[in-house]
């Protein structure tokens, strides 16, 4: 490779004066040893070609040099690439860039900028280049006055025209929430109504959730690309508008502008939050069409998108057609599998991942000791547990202290649960106790569910769920009184609950239905299915579990209050809307009641559908009268 192509890899076009003087049997070797690092697929053989570049005295050799710190920075060995710096006789500006870069990729921003920093104290001219690595790491790192001292070197050394310079530091004052600079700078760029101006300044707006202010600088870009598209789907994504996302890429399959992998990923994440499955089957198949590769960032997309719509079928063949799979592809089988009950299988892929010789992160441990608490495998999860310090040197998280808690919980085990969080060497957060008073209500423990109660109130980490568990308990055991008190309690410290919504996806449509608000244009066709199901169930001994509803009102009121769960209306809409047969598939933004529970076991085996239901906590998948969950959620 010749000189200026190994400049051309960075960008650069200026050429070290020293260039002419050299023999032609020193460009024929550098031309050899960059060629061999360049095919180089390990830090290992990195290594080997730089140790026999030292030895052939070549190792000041700028350009050689110069692959060597990017390819061990590309091979995530920034360490060797600080190393080969260090003991590099006064490096030029292409050599500093190559490092800050490798610093900005590995997320060591503060290393980055204090290389900078010794590179204005050296007395080493920085270029558009550098600058433009250095203010990433600034925003990255919201490195504030940092960034602003590199925007006064900037303006000092002329490079305040040049348009990268300034989109990064409108990116770098976009991140840091200062758009007074952003409005300035971007105002100030003579071509700032082109696409990626544009795109810049609305990306700047969504990642501080200005959604509104991100959508109107999005209409006016006149041409836009798949960037643009994209940058505004992902803006929406991140902002939990997965309505608006879905309606976005519509639009963009009208305009005819065809999407890339990172398009597909933010798509199928909108999806996979609504519980679209049919548009999610769409993009999948829509990924063939236009040849988009399914690599580890597109699959582990497509394994959780299936799995968190309820079909964990398509998850697994998805996992299983993709050729190579790493710790995060494991991740999203593993966590699919449990949440959707299917605990043995989850614990069998982290077992198979085990074999293949990679190694679990603390997002595996999540997910395997979720799938033991799904299962109820108490001697697994301690032993799984366990194995993360002892095998791993994995210091367990608050997260992996919730999973043995709530498996504990799950097998009735209350106060050994609750000893091993008095046990924990970090405080339980409100998650934790939560669940554990959860398991109280459903294992009839009401007096450590009121010790537990107590906690979360005295610390002021209740929240309506706390209040709600404890009320319906104390109505569960006919303690009226107690139950009023909590919601007296719970509406003099200005909480309010949740509203409970659902969706069900029909014809590629989403539909959502809020509790005992009925807006939709076949209202009354829902009601009448509604008391029809009602009629039927009640023939099979149905009755409804009214105990845990308000007691000052009516029997006949509180049997309305249960049937007009907003998980019941979106299911007798999917009755009426489609074929008989069609599985159902509900999201629903809350953990569904015990009476609902039961009920659509029934209505599972009655209309012999299959009702698979995503949770606040979990999966059901509803199956001729039963549910996956073994009736504990």
């Amino acid at each position: 490779m010749g000189y200026c192509s190994t400049l051309a890899v960075l960008g650069h076009s200026m050429v070290p004066p020293n260039l002419n003087s050299e023999s032609k049997a020193s460009s024929s070797y550098r031309k050899e040893t960059i060629s061999l690092l360049k095919q180089c697929r390990h830090i290992n053989q990195i290594q080997s070609i730089h140790a026999k570049i030292v030895r052939n005295a070549h190792e000041q050799d700028p350009f050689i040099l110069f692959e060597l710190i990017r390819l061990s920075s590309i091979f995530n060995s920034i360490d060797y690439a600080y190393k080969i710096f260090q003991h590099t006789h006064n490096p030029n500006v292409y050599l500093y860039t190559a490092l800050i870069d490798g610093f900005v990729s590995a997320g060591s921003y503060i290393d980055a900028i204090r290389l900078y920093n010794k590179m204005i104290n050296d007395i080493v001219l920085p270029d558009k280049y550098v600058v433009t690595s250095v203010l990433k790491a600034c925003r990255f790192g919201l490195a504030f006055s940092e960034g602003r001292q590199v925007h006064s070197q900037v303006l000092k050394l002329g490079l305040s025209s040049n348009r990268s310079v300034r989109l990064k530091l409108i990116e770098f004052y976009g991140k840091c929430g200062e758009f007074k600079d952003v409005i300035k700078l971007f105002d100030g760029m003579p071509e700032r109504d082109d696409v990626v101006a544009l795109t810049v300044m609305m990306t700047c707006y969504v990642e501080h959730g200005l959604v509104e202010k991100a959508v109107d600088v999005f209409n006016r870009v006149k041409v836009k690309d798949t960037v643009c598209w994209t940058a505004m789907i992902d803006g929406l994504v991140r902002n939990g508008e997965m309505s608006r996302a879905l309606d976005v890429f519509r639009e963009m399959q009208r305009e005819n502008v065809r999407p890339n992998e990172v398009t597909v990923v933010c798509v199928l994440s909108a999806c996979s939050q609504l519980g679209a499955l049919e548009l999610g089957r769409w993009v999948h198949s829509y990924m063939g069409k236009y040849g988009i590769k399914l690599n580890h960032f597109v699959g582990g997309a497509l394994i959780n998108m299936y799995s968190r719509c309820g079909d964990i079928d398509e998850a697994a063949r998805v996992f299983q057609v993709m050729k190579e799979k790493n710790v995060i592809t494991y991740n999203s089988i593993i966590a699919g599998l449990s949440m959707n009950g299917r605990s043995i299988e989850a614990i069998e892929m982290f077992r198979e991942m085990i074999g293949r010789g990679l190694r679990p992160s603390n997002v595996t441990f999540v997910a395997v000791l979720n799938a033991c608490s799904h299962g109820g495998l108490v001697d697994l999860g301690f032993e799984i547990f366990h194995s993360m310090r002892g095998d791993y040197g994995i210091e367990p998280l608050i997260e992996h202290y919730g999973c043995i808690v709530d498996l504990l919980g799950r097998v009735g085990r209350l106060e050994e649960a609750y000893d091993f969080i008095k046990s924990m060497n970090i405080p339980p957060d409100h998650i934790m106790l939560g669940a554990l008073l959860s398991a109280c209500k459903i294992h009839g423990n009401l007096q450590l569910g009121e010790q537990i109660a107590k906690t979360l109130l005295d610390c002021g980490n209740a929240d309506s769920g706390t209040y709600i568990l404890l009320s319906n308990a104390y109505a569960s055991t006919g303690k009226w009184k107690e139950a009023a008190q909590m919601r007296v309690k719970m509406k003099e410290a200005g909480i309010q609950k949740e509203p409970g919504c659902s969706s069900i996806e029909v014809n590629n449509e989403i539909h959502e239905f809020i509790l005992g608000a009925i807006r939709h244009p076949q209202r009354e066709k829902i009601y009448k299915k509604l008391e029809e199901l009602n009629q039927m169930l009640k023939l099979k001994g149905y009755s409804p579990s009214t105990e845990v509803v308000l007691h000052d009102i009516e029997d006949r009121e509180k049997e309305w209050a249960l049937a007009i769960h907003s998980e019941r209306l979106a299911i007798c809409y999917g009755l009426i809307s489609t074929k008989p047969y069609t599985p159902l598939r509900v999201v629903k933004n809350l953990r569904v009641c015990n009476d609902c529970h039961t009920m659509i076991k029934l209505i599972a085996k009655i209309t012999e559908r299959k009702i698979v239901v995503r949770d606040r906590n979990r999966f059901h998948h509803f199956e001729n009268g039963a549910c996956s969950c073994g009736d504990y959620w």
